[in-house]
């Protein structure tokens, strides 16, 4: 059986136009863990195997949860369970669809966002995760890549012209592997990571960048500020009247403190405040924020429906900017969201201890749960 499908894209562009269903038949704590999520879409869960005893005994109809509106996409792992669940509910009378490669496919979309004055940003729905090719002229940097949508940024590069020198990383990350070396690999780009990584035990040869230094990209520079807190080595990158706040800033929260070691939350967590209250808060009001991550429910307000915010709207929403330094360490680490899965398996193959292939990349479909939500 074949249903009517619809791509990964297909189902952003629908979520981005308005409310959507969507019935995830996977294991329950599949869909618990992690499941297509977004300010308009209405979730919920019914296993496949009760549609396989429908079929024989029972309505498939039956199945569909009262919270549902059709149209309604049904979704599983990777397409196959869940396109039988569609025809089955389309033989009820149900206007079903399936998600075509089902959450695989989902996990490995990526959506680009031209900003404008030199900046591609780049979306992935799945996670929330952010990453930004910036250029100039003939030259460009490639900030945050992901390992899945190495291909993505260097055919972007290639039809618009650019020459690729840097593959940056604003930190060891704990939610995504790092596409910085195999996108060296393949543009001849230059490695480019805050010299504190070294001490979380940098496994590759990469250039090292500290507070102040710039790279250059055409006739513009990218400007490197020390901003640890999220983790000691973490950097946030001026460029121009943008600020890439890294997962220090966010446009709803602020980055957790407590993935490089739980045992130093608090620490690090006074570190954030520092970072954010005497560097990022310093910048004038109208500082374009450009974060690392988004969540489901972040506001788009960028242009070409990407994420980017003035820092002083950021700082006006955020209902941890006033806490005094001790609440702001109390707040940051309690009751904090699960780690991201596998995140100790994801930093060691980003450190260089482990390879980058087809089994680290499983690693990282899921959340990112990087943030402390704090609007």
């Amino acid at each position: 059986m074949t249903s009517p499908s619809v791509t990964p894209r297909e189902l952003y562009d629908r979520i981005r136009a308005g409310s959507v269903s969507v019935l995830d038949v996977r294991d329950r704590d599949e869909f618990e863990a992690w499941h297509v999520d977004g300010p308009d879409v209405t979730a919920a869960h019914a296993p496949y195997m009760e549609f396989v005893s429908a079929q024989v005994s029972g309505d498939p109809a039956d199945l569909v949860p009262d919270e549902l509106d059709e149209p309604i996409v049904a979704v599983c792992a990777v397409g196959e369970a869940s396109d039988e669940a569609a025809g089955a509910l389309r033989d009820a009378g149900v206007d079903a669809v399936n998600l075509e490669g089902g959450m695989e496919a989902w996990a490995d979309l990526v959506v680009a966002h031209d900003l404008g004055d030199g900046v591609v940003q780049y979306e992935r729905p799945s996670s929330g995760c952010l990453s930004y090719l910036l250029h100039d002229g003939d030259e460009a940097a490639v900030v945050d890549p992901l390992a899945a949508a190495v291909d993505g940024y260097a055919a972007d590069a290639a039809d618009r012209g650019l020459d690729l020198r840097w593959a940056v990383d604003t930190h060891v990350h704990a939610d995504h592997v790092s596409g910085v070396r195999a996108l060296a690999d393949e543009t001849d780009a230059e490695r480019v990571l805050p010299d504190g990584a070294t001490d979380r035990g940098l496994a590759y040869d990469a250039t090292l960048v500290g507070d102040g230094d710039a790279l250059a990209v055409g006739d513009r520079e990218l400007v490197v500020r020390r901003a640890p807190g999220h983790t000691t080595e973490l950097v946030v990158l001026e460029w121009g009247e943008y600020l890439l706040s890294a997962d220090c800033l966010f446009l709803d929260g602020v980055g957790r403190p407590d993935l490089e070691d739980a045992g130093r939350a608090r620490e690090l967590a006074g570190r954030q405040y520092d970072t954010l209250h005497d560097r990022l808060f310093a910048y004038p009001d109208d500082t374009r924020v450009l974060p690392g991550h988004v969540e489901a429910s972040t506001e788009r307000r960028g242009p070409d429906g990407g994420f980017a915010r003035a820092l002083g709207a950021v700082r006006e929403e955020l209902d941890v900017t006033d806490l005094s330094r001790e609440a702001f360490v109390e707040r940051l680490t309690t009751d904090l969201p699960p780690r991201p899965a596998n995140y100790e398996e994801i930093v060691a193959a980003n450190l260089g201890e482990r390879a980058v292939d087809d089994e680290a990349l499983e690693l990282e479909r899921g959340p990112n749960n990087c943030a402390v939500s704090s609007t």
